[in-house]
């Protein structure tokens, strides 16, 4: 059996796991109420105008069933769109695993944005998800 080389096994390990599910930037602390998905789903249905949730996924992912009320800003996109983007908003960030929405926090938190959270992956949304018409 080969030995794994814990050298290179431990940075593998950081980039799947270092900016995932639940990590917040410094000011997005009072985001981790919504990260159980029941909490979320509450969110949702009582949407605040202060917090968007952000899908970080292509677009055709975004239409083919979202988190409801979700606002698509597809990753290749974000820069492009910051505009859009209120550093006054608390934002609710994800897409397929957690990595790409880690890395789209980390390019906002380079332009000021200091209220956001990553929830994660779309799969741990239980619930029904809303489609594009």
């Amino acid at each position: 059996m080969k030995k794994i080389h814990l050298v290179w096994f431990i940075p593998l390990l950081l980039v799947f796991t270092g900016c995932m599910t639940g990590d917040v930037s410094s000011d997005g602390a009072m985001l981790k109420a919504y990260l159980d998905p029941a909490a979320l789903k509450e969110l949702t249905e009582n949407p605040r105008s202060d917090i968007w949730i952000i899908d970080v996924r292509p677009l055709s992912a975004y239409n083919a069933g979202h988190i409801p009320t979700a606002k698509s800003y597809p990753s290749s996109e974000v820069m492009s769109r910051i505009d859009e983007l209120p550093k006054s908003q608390y934002l609710i960030v994800y897409c397929e695993t957690g990595g790409r929405a880690g890395a789209v926090i980390s390019n906002l938190e380079k332009e000021g944005y200091t209220r956001m959270m990553n929830w994660g992956g779309y799969k741990r949304w239980p619930y029904e998800f809303e489609k594009a018409e």
